[in-house]
């Protein structure tokens, strides 16, 4: 399972038609609704820690701003102290002074910082939707090509036995069929009945009887 979420970690930043690997080709459709299975797992995971970077936002947010009323509190006492000759006072509330204002800075930059990468996980949490979404979009036309096949198949054994054990040999080599994703199953099959008729045509001309 590590290898295959290393795979799908890979696959977010490419294109989805690169999950199915040339060792998985057999049976495209499966090797994706693991793929979907997982993603969708891991997306469910991603956006709890994108939830909880926001709330940890909101904890700086807060510290920041008990911390700033803090200072100017501060400040004010030590103007008092100091107007009222208070030095022991003023000696402490310059300490706190000091002491509010690194953890203000100090809040100001991680509450940037945070909100920076909330950004970032904000954006790439979308993309993991998104390709999810990909994801099933190409799972459906996966179904659709496979039913085309497995009707297809299953009308050239009645139509055309021949062609069928050609083309598709048995029922159980279907998997190895649907690896051809579409184009490729239509062509065939339209250059399949275009070359009938072509035979057809051929056997019944004129010219075909004056050599038989």
């Amino acid at each position: 399972m590590a290898s295959l979420w290393e795979r799908l970690k890979f696959a977010v930043a490419t294109d989805v038609d690169t999950l199915v690997s040339k060792k998985e080709q057999k049976n495209p459709l499966a090797v994706l609704n693991r793929y979907i299975v997982e993603a969708e797992k891991q997306t469910e995971e991603t956006g709890k820690w994108v939830e909880r970077q926001a709330k940890l936002n909101n904890k700086f947010e807060k510290e920041l701003t008990e911390a700033s009323a803090m200072l100017e509190k501060r400040k004010a006492q030590l103007e008092l102290a100091r107007n009222s000759g208070e030095s022991d006072l003023s000696a402490f509330a310059e300490m706190e002074v000091a002491t509010y204002s690194n953890r203000t800075e100090e809040l100001e930059q991680t509450l940037a910082e945070n909100r920076a990468e909330l950004t970032g996980l904000e954006q790439r949490y979308e993309e993991m939707k998104h390709k999810v979404k990909d994801m099933k979009v190409r799972q459906l036309q996966l179904m659709g090509k496979e039913n085309a096949t497995r009707a297809h198949h299953q009308m050239d054994k009645v139509l055309n036995p021949q062609l069928a054990a050609e083309r598709i040999g048995s029922y159980d080599d279907m998997a190895s069929y649907i690896k051809t994703l579409g184009s490729k199953v239509e062509e065939e099959h339209e250059r399949s009945a275009m070359e009938r008729r072509l035979e057809a045509l051929e056997k019944n001309s004129p010219k075909h009887e004056e050599i038989g």
